[in-house]
């Protein structure tokens, strides 16, 4: 592709990426896999290290000057000011275990601002998307966050609640406030507040392949993602995505 590219471009080529990427790991769902430790501690296995060289051969055949993050492979540097920051398999635990909530995260930055996302669920057959100043869909869809304003009403989901009660101790009585709390993991959460399903996401432990997909998603779909100081950031570990109305007050509640 010669030119500057523009957001539907981007788009277009990180859902391809991301559709390839799924049929490659879906071939080795429920297939016995088996996993390493990794030095910080979290698992890998073959699909993954398979998945992002999949990513990365898709991504760099459209755009061969643009830098690539990734969660195995690390950083290879561009020439432009595109970075494509990917996660092969969101949920790896979930991956090996059998549970289909797991996916794959394509995101892009141009000059650092996220503006192209999107979080493709194979075992569940769902892709969320989104180009920056072109809206949210879900399976093709147009989709948009919820309008629940009260936290008594809310459904809050979390990968670990042991970890955010552990973390920052007014989760608790936030928690215990709303109408349900579910432990629907990684992408897949996110994923539902995206669509209206949930109404707020929190969570810890967090790296910017987790996140990078999530800004534009989020975003485009009317709600908001920060990390529990309220800031805009996909560097700090952890994370606040909410339909909007009730962003503020998770924050605060976090934030301790």
């Amino acid at each position: 592709m010669t030119g500057d590219p523009t957001f539907r471009d981007l788009l277009e080529v990180a859902e391809d990426a991301a559709r390839t990427a799924g049929v490659k790991a879906l071939a080795r769902f429920r297939d016995g896999v088996t996993t390493e430790t990794k030095k910080d501690g979290t698992p890998v296995s073959v699909a993954d290290r398979e998945s992002e060289a999949t990513l990365r051969a898709v991504i760099g055949k459209a755009f061969p000057s643009h830098a690539i993050l990734g969660e195995e492979t690390g950083e290879t540097a561009g020439s432009v000011p595109y970075r494509w920051i990917v996660d092969p398999i969101d949920g790896t635990q979930s991956f090996v275990s059998g549970v289909p909530l797991w996916g794959i995260l394509v995101g892009v930055e141009v000059r650092g601002e996220p503006v192209v996302g999107v979080a493709h669920l194979p075992a569940m057959d769902e892709m969320i998307c989104a180009a920056k100043g072109e809206g949210c869909t879900w399976n093709t869809w147009p989709c948009h966050v919820s309008a629940t304003a009260r936290v008594e009403d809310a459904t809050i989901v979390t990968t670990s609640s042991r970890n955010l009660r552990q973390r920052a101790p007014d989760y608790a009585a936030l928690a215990d406030r709303a109408k349900h709390e579910r432990g629907w993991s990684d992408c897949y959460g996110y994923g539902l507040v995206a669509s209206g399903r949930a109404d707020v996401a929190v969570d810890c432990k967090l790296s910017p392949w987790d996140l990078a997909a999530f800004v534009p998603i989020v975003e485009e779909a009317g709600g908001r993602i920060t990390d529990w100081r309220g800031e805009r950031t996909i560097h700090s570990g952890t994370v606040v995505i909410s339909n909007g109305l009730l962003h503020d007050e998770v924050v605060r509640a976090m934030r301790t």
